[in-house]
This record gives C-alpha cells, sequence and structure tokens, in this order.
C-alpha cells in the first residue's frame, strides 16, 4: 500500500485490472490499424476501378437511333479499347466534344462503294450485314467508290436511313486515334442484357 499526499492510503491497481486496461489499449490500436489499413484498400481499389473504367472498360449510354435496331436510345453499354477493329465491329469514337457510334465497315485502303439500294462493298466484294433491319444509300455526299484514307477507318450507323455517317463529308471517315473502343457488352435493359452481336 502507498500513501498519497494527503494521508489517504490508496492501493496500487491490481494485475487483472492493469492486464484488462492493456487489453483494451490494444485492442483500440490494432481496431484503429484495421480501420486505416481498409480506409486505404478500398481507396485503392476505387481508384483502380476508375481507371479500369475510364482507359480499359469505358461505359457508355447511347443517345440517339443511329444504331437501331442494334442499340436503342438509353442504352448502356461497356467498350474495350483496343488497337485494331475490324469490319463488323461496333466502335464508339471522339466527334466535337461528343461520343458517337457506329459500325466499321472498312479500314485504310479499302475501297467502298454503296448503290442505290444500300447494298455496300468493300473491295469489290458485297457485304453481308444480317445486323440491318432494312438498307438505304441515305446521306450520301462523297463521290463513289471511295478509298478510305490512311489511318482512318469508314464507319455506318445500322439505321442507314438516318444515320450521319462516313458516307457524309459532314462527318467523314473516323481517324483511328480517336476511337475509343470497340462496343462489346450491354448492361441495359437488363432484358438485352449480354454481348453484342
Amino acid at each position: 500500500m502507498s500513501e498519497n499526499k494527503r494521508g489517504n492510503i490508496s492501493e496500487s491497481p491490481s494485475i487483472e485490472l492493469l492486464e484488462e486496461e492493456l487489453r483494451r489499449e490494444q485492442y483500440k490500436h490494432r481496431y484503429s490499424r484495421v480501420l486505416r489499413s481498409t480506409c486505404y484498400s478500398l481507396l485503392v481499389v476505387a481508384a483502380a476501378a476508375v481507371l479500369l473504367v475510364v482507359l480499359v472498360l469505358p461505359v457508355l449510354q447511347i443517345n440517339g437511333t443511329s444504331m437501331a435496331e442494334t442499340l436503342q436510345d438509353g442504352d448502356i453499354v461497356v467498350a474495350v479499347n483496343g488497337s485494331h477493329y475490324d469490319t463488323g465491329d461496333v466502335v464508339a469514337f471522339y466527334y466535337n466534344n461528343n461520343i458517337l457510334v457506329k459500325r466499321v465497315i472498312a479500314s485504310a485502303g479499302d475501297w467502298v462503294d454503296i448503290d442505290e439500294k444500300g447494298n455496300v462493298s468493300v473491295n469489290g466484294q458485297l457485304l453481308e450485314e444480317p445486323y440491318l433491319s432494312e438498307k438505304a444509300l441515305g446521306e450520301c455526299n462523297i463521290t463513289l467508290p471511295y478509298q478510305v484514307p490512311d489511318g482512318r477507318c469508314f464507319v455506318m450507323g445500322d439505321h442507314r436511313a438516318t444515320s450521319i455517317d462516313s458516307r457524309n463529308t459532314a462527318l467523314g471517315c473516323v481517324s483511328e486515334e480517336m476511337v475509343l473502343g470497340r462496343i462489346v457488352f450491354r448492361v441495359w435493359p437488363l432484358s438485352e442484357f449480354g454481348f453484342l452481336r
């Protein structure tokens, strides 16, 4: 026993009390360490998800009807970045601070021809286009046959009667460096959820 300044006798804390206080302090320390670690992990995962969505898998909402029946106004789709796009791929690209979605018809150096009924030929071969509900020459003011310039691709919307695309000098052929990615997956509406054909 010890005596304090006023002369009162006080007891030293028991070993059990000290051990309990030590356990409480250790728990607080572990809890704060786990909390900090969890917060850091969540921040890293969120940052990685944002980078993935922005750089690798952009998520886009379709505006307009130029890709009907394949894509409808309001559909939400996922694109995949790449450096090569084949005929028939649906791509998203930058144009005048907007993102447009069209289908690749031909690549650099290819010759494109379209007849009055809307049949498209590339390098003399008629394209099979099962994704179209109807063909049309549409808003075409280029001289046909047309050769796709280097570093560009010729794109058309699936709703050929109304789509403004590479058939018109207002848009023209798309520079490959402006292509954001290939549309591969639709996430909305849920009734159409799945890979794009």
